[in-house]
């Protein structure tokens, strides 16, 4: 997953004009928890996360090569709250090879289950998964800015 890579990739897929919408792709899952335990429904004295709330969080972590948050990145593919109020994540990486994905794990696990009041929800799973597969049309158009001012052509 290096900076080079995601360079080139971004620069040989930007003018995929097939490619899904990034917020397709985020809030896969927030349509069919919307009615569901969107907003806090205690359960046993648990409290669900709103989804959104959770994406928001996630902007705090950051891909460690090109300094990036995950969600702009478009690496987050969708989020579910159980009743126990942990959250799943299904997320991709810009490479199946990428060595770092115990540091964004730990950087999640810190924005969701930390902070004033122990945070969001009370622990984390991510699915790493492949399919789709992560492509530079993923990214929001302020992760291309940001990409942008670091100099790379997105």
């Amino acid at each position: 997953m290096s900076s080079e890579n995601t360079a080139t990739a971004a620069t040989s897929e930007a003018g995929d004009a097939t490619a899904a919408p990034q917020t397709d792709a985020v809030t896969t899952d927030s349509a069919a928890t919307a009615g569901a335990g969107d907003a806090a429904t205690p359960t046993a004295g648990v409290s669900k996360a709103m989804i959104a709330d959770i994406e928001e969080a996630m902007k705090d972590v950051v891909d460690p090569e090109l300094g990036i948050n995950v969600v702009d990145l478009g690496l987050v593919y969708g989020v579910h709250v159980d009743d126990e109020n942990i959250a799943t994540l299904d997320m991709t990486l810009t490479s199946a090879a990428c060595p770092l994905t115990d540091v964004i794990e730990d950087q999640a696990r810190q924005a969701l289950t930390t902070g004033p009041g122990g945070g969001l929800v009370n622990d984390i799973r991510i699915n790493w998964v492949w399919l789709p597969p992560w492509g530079p049309d993923k990214i929001t158009d302020e992760g291309r800015d940001q990409l942008r001012s670091l100099g790379f052509n997105v």
